[in-house]
């Protein structure tokens, strides 16, 4: 049976407003398990049809953001590539299951493609913490040459273990951070009440600078700073812009803390399924819609900003001291990363910073 079919597809499409997208997760996957074929068979079983061949791809992320039109550009360059032979459905907005659940489908065979962040995937894959490592980028530049040398090769062996391919890393830029009390200096960070996400080393590192970190659901984040629950938050900008956090903030503070990645990871079950040239389209696909994503960032970048300027919203660009006291600061959750995945991929991260600085 078809992942989801067209009509399905429709269905949920005009009655978006009727169902809400957990039933249409429970939905879509029990349509997937109804087989008793391995995942693989399954897939190649329904979605092969002569020549052609219906993979699918799903993102957790709104339809607007840089996640999902990183799979939107791979899906349409898988298909431009196979002169229509192979299609990539796509799925964004939690349609599917959210991402941990995604991830899972992805292990098993029933989605081909995922699109997300790193964090989900650290239960599931512990060595991805090594992007959490704070302050290690000085500039996107250097980030992008790292995530595209030796540890992205090893970090290939890690996924693999896991029955995924890691095919490519985009990113969302930096995390920044906006405040309602002026931040210029490490002592600034003191006692500051800053939303973070549930992850063990982006707590640790915002305890280091002697922040009060408060983990909390992504939707709350708005009614805590106006209800002043928090005085800061911190993300990437696009997920600054959208819930229009700079609303209840006075502050803009580029930190430059975390680099954001946006993985494309491909189920091995179904690659294993497809052919060598099918293969070498995905793998080709992948590599360019990695560098369009990335471009796309930086082009929305300066409208971002705008953004922000405009609602009055001010931004501080901290001195190179306050980032290398921040840097020394957080050194301990270097070790603690270093601790829980093993000094391997910690020390190419170091000599992959130390060949581009």
């Amino acid at each position: 049976m078809k992942f989801l079919n067209r009509k399905t597809n429709l269905f949920a499409k005009k009655f978006k407003k009727l169902i809400s997208l957990g039933v249409l997760s429970v939905l879509t996957f029990s349509m997937v398990g109804c087989s008793s074929l391995d995942s693989a068979e399954r897939r190649e079983k329904s979605a092969r049809t002569g020549e052609n061949v219906t993979l699918y791809a799903a993102c957790d992320s709104g339809a607007d953001t840089v996640t999902a039109k990183f799979m939107r550009d791979f899906a349409k360059r898988v298909e431009e590539k196979s002169n229509g032979k192979i299609k990539v459905e796509t799925y964004s907005d939690s349609q599917v299951g959210g991402d941990s659940e995604i991830f899972e489908a992805c292990q098993g065979g029933n989605i081909s493609f995922v699109f997300q962040a790193t964090s989900p995937q650290v239960s599931f894959i512990p060595e991805a913490a090594v992007l959490d490592a704070p302050m290690a980028f000085d500039n996107i530049e250097i980030a992008r040459k790292v995530l595209d040398g030796e540890l992205f090769e090893k970090l290939k062996g890690y996924y693999s273990e896991k029955d995924l391919e890691l095919l490519g890393i985009a990113d969302q830029g930096f995390r920044e951070t906006t405040s309602n009390k002026k931040i210029e200096k490490l002592s600034d960070f003191k006692g500051l009440k800053i939303r973070t996400m549930e992850n063990p080393y982006h707590i640790n590192f915002w305890k280091s600078l002697g922040a009060n970190p408060t983990p909390m659901s992504y939707s709350e984040v708005y009614i805590g700073l106006q209800q002043g629950t928090i005085d800061a938050q911190e993300n990437p900008l696009e997920a600054i812009i959208v819930p229009r956090f700079y609303e209840q903030q006075d502050y803009l503070v580029n930190t430059n803390h975390f680099i954001h990645p946006v993985t494309c990871i491909a189920s091995s079950k179904v690659m294993n399924s497809l052919n060598d040239e099918e293969s070498a389209i995905v793998y080709e696909a992948a590599e360019e819609s990695k560098v369009w994503a990335r471009n796309t960032t930086d082009k929305q970048l300066d409208d971002r900003i705008k953004v922000i300027v405009d609602s009055g919203t001010e931004i501080i660009n901290l001195d190179k001291k306050t980032l290398e006291e921040m840097k020394r600061a957080s050194e301990s959750v270097w070790d603690d990363i270093e601790n829980d995945i093993g000094s391997d991929l910690i020390d190419t991260l170091r000599e992959e910073i130390e060949k581009y600085n």
